[in-house]
């Protein structure tokens, strides 16, 4: 009868494997799904980072036109009254204009950074589940 209890054994332990195998596939499953849900949700946080960024790039270089546009025949002629001469009047205001612009363009490449964009939670996530998976593996 031992032989006969061995091997009921060894067909428990069998199923015990393979049931053991199915429920660590599930999670693994459910553990996959979470983290592609986690990536979307931090691509979207990301992608409207990116949306802002881009319309403050937009806004800037619209809105900076014509305000500085005034402000530029504004500060010429205030030269000019100075006792300036017209043409060192009007290059003073196109370098002022040329560094006010380059500021605008900075901000906003400054804010479309890369390391800034990057799902670092999804990935700080996706590591920590890789360990998990070679633990469950082993």
């Amino acid at each position: 009868m031992s032989i006969q209890d061995d091997i009921k054994t060894t067909q428990q332990d069998l199923r015990s494997s393979s049931k053991l195998f199915g429920d660590a596939l599930s999670q693994f499953s459910k553990l996959l799904q979470n983290e592609i849900d986690l990536a979307k949700a931090e691509l979207s946080e990301k992608a409207q980072i990116m949306g802002v960024a881009f319309g403050l790039i937009a806004g800037g270089a619209i809105l900076v036109v014509p305000a500085l546009v005034m402000l530029l025949l504004a500060l010429s002629s205030t030269l000019v009254s100075a006792g300036w001469s017209q043409p060192v009047s009007h290059l003073t205001s196109a370098i002022l204009a040329a560094v006010i612009a380059g500021l605008l363009f900075a901000i906003g490449i400054n804010r479309l950074d890369a390391r800034k964009l990057a799902p670092h939670e999804t990935i700080r996530q996706f590591e920590k589940d890789r360990d998990t998976v070679k633990g469950m593996v082993r």
